[in-house]
């Protein structure tokens, strides 16, 4: 499976997620997702997932956007520390 095939089927995967959680109301949206790709992804996706963002994030939904942001960020803060 190619790099671009791979990142092809996160995204999708990310935004199938990121689909759920906005239908959740009563929720912050982008940190339930975040919360699912946190517990449920391989660390190997989550930094493939992340990789994508630092190049834009192209093809990722508002929700799935936010949470693979908040992803990043926590990642960033666990290399810093």
């Amino acid at each position: 499976m190619s790099s671009h095939s791979t990142t092809d089927t996160l995204v999708k995967m990310a935004n199938q997620i990121g689909d759920f959680f906005s239908a959740q109301r009563s929720i912050d949206q982008a940190a339930g997702a975040a919360e699912h790709l946190k517990k449920f992804w391989d660390p190997r996706m989550r930094t493939k997932i992340i990789e994508h963002l630092a190049h834009g994030g192209e093809g990722l939904n508002p929700t799935a956007l936010e949470a693979v942001k908040r992803l990043a960020e926590t990642a960033k803060q666990r290399t810093n520390t």
